[in-house]
C-alpha cells in the first residue's frame, strides 16, 4: 500500500486537469473542501464534470441592475467562473448563475434525486452494476431509462458513479488518512472516498497515526491518497 502524502492546496488543484470528472463532498458548502475550490479557480481548470449534491451558494442577481453581486461558496465559486462543463447534483436552486447558465445552453445538468444521487455513488465505490429504485417512475428522471417490475411495483435501473478525483473534507484526519467528520460532513464524503481513482482529503484538523480511536473512523486511510492540511502544518 502505498503511502498518504501531505500536499499543499495549490498542489492538490495541480492533480486536476481539464475535462476531469471531479466528486465535491459536502451540503451546500457544509463539508466542502473550499480551499482545494479556490486553487482550482485560481488555475482556472476547465471543462469539468462535477458531481455534487448542488451547485453550491451562488451571487445573488441585483433586480434593478441585473448584475450579480456578493460571493460565492462551494461548487458555487467553479460555476461563478465557469469552469464546470456538466454538473450531476440533486438540487441547484440556491444558485441563480447556474440556472442561467443551463438555460442558455452554456453548463449541462443532469438532475438526480438525492438519495438515488448517493446510492450511485455508492454503487460505484463498492464495484456494482447498479441498482433498482422506485424513485423516479413516471417522471422525467425515468426518460431513456431502463424499467424492470418486481412483485407489483416499477422500478428503475439506475447505474454507478465514478470520478477520476474526489475532493472530500475530514473534521479530524490523521497521517495515514484514517478520517473522522463531523455532522453532515457524514453525507457524500464518505461515499465519494470510495468511488474515485484519486482521493484528496482537506483536514480541519491534522493529527498523528493513532490519535483517531478505531472506533470514530469513518473513512480508512486506504482510500486516502492526498492530504491537504486546512492548519498548514507540515
Amino acid at each position: 500500500m502505498s503511502k498518504v502524502k501531505q500536499i499543499t492546496a495549490i498542489e492538490a488543484a495541480e492533480l486536476i486537469k481539464d475535462g476531469m470528472t471531479v466528486m465535491v463532498g459536502g451540503f451546500m458548502d457544509n463539508g466542502t473542501p473550499e480551499e482545494i475550490i479556490d486553487a482550482l479557480v485560481e488555475r482556472e481548470v476547465k471543462h469539468l464534470t462535477i458531481i455534487c449534491n448542488d451547485a453550491g451558494w451562488g451571487r445573488k442577481k441585483n433586480r434593478q441592475t441585473g448584475e450579480y453581486e456578493g460571493k460565492p461558496l462551494g461548487v458555487g465559486k467553479l460555476v461563478d467562473h465557469r469552469q464546470v462543463k456538466k454538473l450531476i447534483a440533486s438540487h441547484v436552486g440556491l444558485n441563480p448563475e447556474f440556472g442561467e447558465q443551463y438555460t442558455k445552453g452554456v453548463t449541462e445538468l443532469e438532475l438526480v434525486p438525492q438519495g438515488t444521487l448517493a446510492e450511485r455513488i455508492r454503487c460505484g465505490g463498492a464495484g456494482l452494476g447498479g441498482f433498482y429504485t422506485p424513485t423516479g417512475v413516471g417522471t422525467d428522471v425515468a426518460n431513456g431509462k431502463e424499467t424492470k417490475v418486481i412483485g407489483d411495483t416499477e422500478y428503475l435501473l439506475e447505474l454507478p458513479l465514478r470520478a477520476d478525483v474526489a475532493l472530500i473534507k475530514g473534521h479530524v484526519v490523521d497521517k495515514k488518512g484514517n478520517i473522522r467528520y463531523i455532522g453532515s460532513e457524514r453525507n457524500f464524503n464518505p461515499l465519494m472516498a470510495m468511488a474515485a481513482d484519486t482521493v484528496i482529503v482537506l483536514a480541519d484538523k491534522l493529527v498523528e497515526a493513532g490519535e483517531i480511536g478505531p472506533d470514530y473512523v469513518e473513512t480508512s486511510g486506504i482510500f486516502v491518497d492526498y492530504i491537504v492540511s486546512k492548519e498548514g502544518e507540515e
